[in-house]
């Protein structure tokens, strides 16, 4: 494979670039033979050959296995080791932190929840990042050390001016200026911090709808509106990392909230957030509305009304449509995206049809007229997204071999 511009053609880099092409496919196909990934890389059989047994002898593939059934002789098969690296991921909630371990494969190894309720934290939050991490690492079998980095995923985002984190005053214990220093001295791996939209839209890239799209936007409703900006193939995340913090947006429709980040709402989020579906359904006398935290209340209102085919549930899916439609219309005439995906359970619950009155509506409202399509992440993506995060970096530093 050639060199890219710029790069010093010497013989360990080439190298180091055939051997990281090679495992890239082993992660994107599965198990090959020496043959297959001369083929798919362009190599020849003795050039193939030593790249196998020098990425063997390294321990970043294992012989698994042969070709026995397919025509042809029977040739060897090799697979990227799954233990050649670990990853972690936190998805951290006022509710609860969870935590999952990853193999340098993608496969979730060890995970584990640990509850965090209340407006108080009982345990600070150092410990609590630790016990879930461990939590995860203990489940996987494995001990703090074998995890070569942590993603952690929360509301708001950690300011790069100040490292404080804003946008989430709802995060009890978080926001201590000290917090990042306390975490980097407590944990033996690198750690980084991440808005939680910000990694769904990342699982979204990489595992589900928005492969091989560069520019879109990820539209988050669950506890809160939320917006990811995918720009350029990269996340746009804003001068304090507040880009796509949209449940701030002033919208007409909403009384303007003022000092919003002390209300920490604001006009679409009223407007449009999980709260407004159980109004919205009083309102025009839907029964019976179950009852519990908003997120999940609107979810099962959403299902239902997709669900069924009465005048009610029709007009509670356009007149929510309508709504969803006010804040995308502004977000989409400045960016102009190639793609919306519609993710959380208060999107995600409405299913095909309230994806079409969404669709229809925006039309109607901006200038600017990109595909909306429902998310495929739909287990746990914030924590899917942190896992591939941290894999991303994992692999770039595990799969090194020009050092």
């Amino acid at each position: 494979m050639a060199g890219s511009a710029g790069t010093p053609g010497t013989p360990r880099v080439l190298r180091a670039m055939n051997d990281r092409a090679a495992l890239d496919l082993l992660l994107e196909h599965g198990p090959l033979s020496r043959t297959r990934i001369g083929k798919l890389t362009g190599l020849s059989k003795p050039t193939a050959s030593q790249l196998l047994a020098r990425l063997e002898a390294a321990g970043l593939v294992l012989a698994t296995g042969t070709t026995e059934g397919r025509p042809g002789p029977n040739a060897q098969l090799y697979e990227v080791n799954p233990a050649a690296g670990y990853a972690a991921g936190l998805d951290v909630t006022p509710e609860r932190i969870l935590a999952a371990v990853a193999d340098v494969t993608g496969r979730t190894v060890g995970s584990y929840e640990l509850p965090t309720p209340g407006r108080r934290p009982a345990q600070p939050v150092l410990r609590q990042v630790t016990d879930a991490l461990d939590g995860a690492v203990k489940a996987a079998g494995l001990a703090r050390d074998d995890v070569h980095r942590l993603v952690i995923g929360t509301p708001g985002a950690f300011d790069p001016n100040t490292g404080r984190l804003r946008y989430a005053s709802h995060l009890p214990g978080w926001h201590t200026p000290a917090l990042l220093d306390e975490l980097a001295a407590a944990l033996p791996m690198p750690v980084e911090y991440e808005n939680d939209v910000n990694l769904v839209a990342v699982a979204e890239q990489r595992l589900g709808a928005a492969r091989g799209h560069e520019d879109f936007v990820l539209f988050w409703n669950e506890g809160g509106l939320g917006a990811a900006l995918v720009l350029g193939g990269r996340l746009h995340r804003g001068w304090t990392g507040g880009a796509g913090e949209v449940g701030f947006l002033p919208v007409p429709g909403a009384p303007l909230v003022r000092q919003v980040t002390k209300a920490n709402s604001g006009g679409y989020q009223e407007l449009a957030g999980s709260q407004a579906v159980p109004r919205l359904a009083r309102e025009l006398g839907i029964a019976p509305i179950p009852s519990g935290p908003y997120a999940e209340v609107a979810a099962a209102l959403l299902e239902r009304a997709a669900a069924e085919d009465t005048d009610l549930s029709r007009r509670l899916l356009q007149t929510y449509a309508t709504r969803l439609a006010t804040g995308l219309a502004a977000l989409v005439s400045v960016l102009d995206p190639e793609l919306v995906v519609l993710s959380g359970a208060s999107l995600t619950s409405g299913g095909e049809r309230l994806r079409s009155l969404v669709q229809d509506e925006l039309e109607e409202l901006a200038a600017a007229r990109p595909r909306l399509v429902i998310g495929d992440v739909r287990e746990h993506p914030v924590l899917r997204g942190a896992l591939e995060s941290a894999l991303a970096a994992t692999r770039d530093e595990v799969f090194d071999t020009s050092r």
